[in-house]
C-alpha cells in the first residue's frame, strides 16, 4: 500500500550521478523542484519520460522550478543511459539499492520494477503533489507545469 506524502517534509537525499559526484537535495531546499522516479535505464517509457521533462524544461524553468530524476539502476548503467539521451539540463541520479524511493514511498510493480513517480516540492520543502506516470510521460509533464501554474502562477 502506498503512503500519500502531501503535506509532509520531503525526505532529504543524497545520490551520485553518472560521474560519481555526490547530489545533496537539501541544495534545492527553499525552491519549486520535481524529484521524478523512473522505472529502468534504457525502457522506452523512461527515455520518453526523461525527454519529455528535457523538452519542458524552459517552462519549468521559467515558473522556478528545479528538475531531478531518479532510477534504480547503477551509476554506470546510468552513465550509458545518459549518453543516449544527449545533454539533459537537469541532473539523473542513481538509486542502486532502492534506498530513496523507499523514502518516497514508490512502489514496486511486479514485485521488481519500480513505479514512475513525481514529487512536487514547495520552497517551504513540503511535499504539495504527489504523480503516477504510468505510460504517458506527456500528459504526466503537462498535468505536473498545470499544478505548478497555479501554486506559482508562472509557467
Amino acid at each position: 500500500m502506498k503512503i500519500n506524502l502531501v503535506g509532509q517534509k520531503a525526505p532529504q537525499f543524497t545520490l551520485e550521478d553518472e560521474n560519481g559526484v555526490v547530489f545533496d537535495s537539501a541544495t534545492l531546499n527553499g525552491t519549486w523542484r520535481i524529484i521524478f522516479f523512473y522505472s529502468r535505464h534504457n525502457s522506452p517509457t523512461c527515455k520518453r519520460g526523461c525527454l519529455t521533462f528535457k523538452e519542458q524544461h524552459d517552462l519549468f524553468a521559467s515558473a522556478g522550478c528545479s528538475i531531478v530524476g531518479v532510477g534504480p539502476g547503477s551509476v554506470e548503467g546510468l552513465a550509458s543511459f545518459k549518453a543516449e539521451l544527449g545533454d539533459l539540463p537537469f541532473p539523473l541520479l542513481a538509486d542502486p539499492e532502492r534506498r530513496v524511493g523507499t523514502m518516497f514511498n514508490v512502489p514496486l510493480h511486479v514485485g521488481q520494477f519500480p513505479a514512475k513517480s513525481s514529487f512536487l516540492i514547495g520552497p517551504d520543502d513540503t511535499i504539495h503533489y504527489v504523480y503516477d506516470w504510468l505510460f504517458r510521460p506527456r500528459r504526466h509533464v503537462a498535468r505536473i507545469l498545470a499544478d505548478i501554474s497555479q501554486v506559482t502562477g508562472d509557467a
